[in-house]
């Protein structure tokens, strides 16, 4: 049913509480369930009255057999054979039995009879006043006023439930009371219904309202004399968390002016004898805690804790255990457990029997969310970084990269049948802040907020006793782990990947001070295979603000596309056709727009290594953070070149070869080549382009440039660029496929 309009003393009571409030005993009218609905196969009460048209079921045996259905005619007789009419209306049905055995014992002596109800009749009631539906209602005989109450659905919201009155004869048998049977169950009032009857529903009497910590807040009806206590009782009763204290007591005073009051949760505060239009409050209890302490953050135990006199920090944080969270356990408990070793590639199942792997954390628990998750993704499907020459990188991006460039999936099949280990060493938790905890403490004078700060290293490791604070009633003490306050660069936990071309390739866990050059040094320096021009440094701060920076642009290009577009649909001199372009445009823009959003940042950092560079003095001397990644391949043996030219490939690398030596080996750019826009993306992620160089295409300092091992020279196609938006997302969708997203681009000059 659609929602009623509230009442007059429901928008008051919203008006003055903020809540509305339901009439109470409403909702059982609203959609009456069948149980409520009269059964006409019940048994019939003793006191039940037989009329015309019902059905009675007799059975006679002995010096006389008989057994028939006979309804009652409406002269009120039953015809028996052998007997006659038999007058049987207004006999109640408990005397029916005595009075059939009197009229057949007339004649007979040796039988036997019983007697029952078969099909009942029906009858007419109205029922009028503030009724849901007023009118006339069919109802069984066997009915009851509560029946008819629940077919014609109840009282109206501003019908009376405690007042209810049945007239019969122009004379009120009845006067019923709703609650005694919606609130406690009882129905002995209730009265059997004759043809006739009127069921008046007279206006809601005196109301009040009740909310609060309170079981059933609720608009209820008074009857005279009713106290808080009665109101309280009707209402369930108050709730767990009310307070004992005392109840707000908002009235109407003299129908002019409103008066707010309060009394004791106590028998002679019960004892208060209610109002129309009054409001009772029920508080509920303050959500403080008495005597106890609070413990939160990197803890083994966080929670509350009773409070003692003299109580101090030492006895909340007794040594580093206590420090040692329930979640890095919990992580810790999972190292061991059977997963399997591999995932899918390029959408291949690839997956090997469970195995158990030793110390390690498996990369099923960097559960992340959004952006972070995304990369995530990202990270684990390209190739480990520098593990594979730069050419298996490009070609299998350049397979994804169908739209611009059509590249061989050879090498994409071939790094199919190499599946990826899904395993890493990371901390099992946020390393603990040794410098900084605090005490959070509320001054009941003032209720003024201090913050007390202490040394949890000096207190826990070096059982400083000036570290040892006073703990009182109230406080909450908080630990932090790095995660939550950054700590200087040397104190912090870092772990640190070197992969590819190391002595000995692993994840070290960073020293104070140490450099990457250092980290190199402890790993035992490089291979004689190392190819430090195509080494690939990561870290995940860069990530998240080269993501940002994406972001930030997307946005901006989606806003310049609308301030274009409403600028050409206002402009006079714009007709039809120009609106029609542009709503085209904007529409190939918008895709442009999102598929700009998709793309993810790397955080690869360009080290400004030169193509001879060797040694390990030549690595920079940078500081260390934790996550970073740095890759050193084996120095690929090819060049590769994709985009619009006869045969896009990897060609075997000559020392000395130029641009042009490698475009000839490719055939040469094809028609649909943009040799304006022609670049180069060297090994170590800088990029060099012709048009940073400003010269023409046969004879420019372009064509002689030198290509190193893994370079890769990129000739785009010529594209119906709308806006500068597509330019700019052909050079990005490159970078991203290229494994290379928004690294640091630097133009190289020889």
């Amino acid at each position: 049913m659609p929602p009623e309009p509230l009442t007059e003393f429901q928008k008051f009571v919203a008006a003055t509480t903020g809540q509305i409030l339901p009439v109470y005993g409403a909702r059982y009218f609203r959609n009456v369930p069948s149980t409520f609905a009269p059964i006409d196969l019940a048994p019939a009460m003793p006191t039940y009255i037989v009329g015309p048209e019902d059905e009675l079921r007799i059975r006679i045996w002995g010096e006389i057999n008989f057994t028939s259905n006979m309804r009652v005619d409406r002269s009120g007789n039953i015809y028996l054979p052998r007997v006659g009419a038999i007058h049987v209306a207004g006999l109640p049905y408990s005397a029916l039995d005595d009075h059939l055995r009197n009229a057949v014992g007339r004649l007979y002596r040796k039988f036997d009879l019983s007697v029952d109800l078969g099909r009942i009749r029906s009858i007419q009631v109205y029922v009028s006043g503030q009724a849901r539906n007023p009118g006339v209602f069919t109802v069984s005989s066997l009915s009851t006023l509560v029946d008819a109450l629940f077919a014609s659905s109840g009282p109206s919201p501003d019908g009376s439930m405690r007042n209810i009155q049945l007239r019969r004869g122009g004379q009120t048998i009845a006067d019923f009371d709703l609650y005694a049977l919606l609130i406690d169950g009882d129905k002995s009032k209730d009265v059997q219904l004759l043809p006739g009857d009127v069921i008046y529903i007279p206006p809601a009497g005196a109301q009040v309202a009740i909310l609060g910590s309170i079981r059933d807040p609720a608009i209820y009806e008074l009857r005279p004399g009713e106290t808080a206590g009665d109101l309280i009782n009707a209402a369930g009763k108050t709730s767990a968390i009310a307070s004992g204290g005392k109840i707000s007591l908002e009235r109407i005073g003299d129908r002019q002016i409103r008066q707010a009051t309060e009394f004791d949760l106590d028998a002679k505060g019960l004892g208060t004898v209610l109002a129309d239009g009054d409001i009772l409050r029920i508080h509920s209890i303050l959500p403080a805690y008495q005597m106890t302490v609070t413990l939160r953050g990197n803890v083994a135990d966080p929670g509350r804790f009773s409070w003692h006199q003299g109580m101090r920090l030492s006895d909340l944080i007794p040594d580093r255990d206590s420090l040692v969270s329930r979640d890095y356990w919990w992580k810790r408990s999972q190292l061991g457990l059977p997963v399997n070793d591999f995932q899918s590639v390029d959408g291949l199942e690839m997956s090997r029997q469970p195995s158990t792997p030793v110390d390690i954390l498996p990369l099923l628990e960097r559960s992340k969310t959004g952006d972070d998750a995304a990369t995530d993704k990202d990270d684990k499907d390209a190739t480990p970084m520098g593990l594979a020459p730069a050419s298996t990188q490009l070609d299998r991006q350049n397979a994804g990269n169908a739209t611009h460039y059509q590249g061989s999936s050879r090498q994409e099949n071939a790094d199919a049948e190499m599946p990826r280990v899904q395993h890493d060493v990371r901390q099992s938790a946020p390393a603990i802040n040794w410098q900084y905890a605090v005490i959070e403490r509320l001054d009941p004078q003032t209720l003024k907020t201090s913050l007390i700060p202490f040394d949890l290293g000096k207190l826990v490791l070096e059982h400083d006793e000036t570290q040892n604070l006073a703990v009182e009633a109230g406080d909450t003490v908080t630990i932090f782990s790095q995660a939550d306050i950054r700590v200087p660069l040397a104190l912090q936990t870092k772990y640190v990947h070197l992969e590819g071309e190391f002595v000995h390739a692993g994840i070290y866990s960073v020293r104070p001070g140490e450099t990457l050059r250092d980290l190199v040094v402890r790993a035992g320096g490089l291979t004689s295979n190392a190819y430090l021009y195509g080494s690939e440094f990561t870290r995940e701060s860069t990530r998240k603000l080269q993501q940002q920076r994406i972001e930030e642009y997307a946005r901006n290009a989606e806003m310049e596309i609308e301030r274009g577009t409403l600028a050409l649909i206002s402009s006079a001199t714009s007709s039809a056709q120009d609106v029609a372009s542009a709503a085209a445009a904007r529409s190939t823009e918008q895709e442009m727009v999102a598929h700009l959003r998709q793309l993810r940042a790397t955080g690869r950092i360009v080290l400004e290594l030169r193509p001879r560079s060797s040694g390990i003095d030549v690595i920079p001397a940078i500081p260390l953070e934790d996550g970073d990644r740095f890759t050193v391949p084996s120095m690929p043996a090819t060049v590769n070149i994709v985009g619009s030219v006869y045969d896009q490939s990897s060609f075997v690398y000559h020392p000395g070869g130029v641009t042009l030596k490698y475009l000839q080996l490719a055939g040469g750019m094809d028609r649909n080549a943009d040799h304006k826009h022609i670049f180069i993306i060297r090994a170590d992620g800088s990029v060099v382009s012709r048009a940073s160089l400003n010269h023409n295409y046969w004879d420019d300092d372009f064509n002689k440039l030198p290509l190193y091992p893994g370079d890769t020279l990129v000739v785009p196609e010529k594209t119906l660029r709308l806006t500068a938006l597509r330019g700019l997302l052909d050079w990005t969708q490159i970078f991203s496929q290229l494994a290379i997203g928004a690294a640091a681009v630097e133009v190289l000059r020889q």
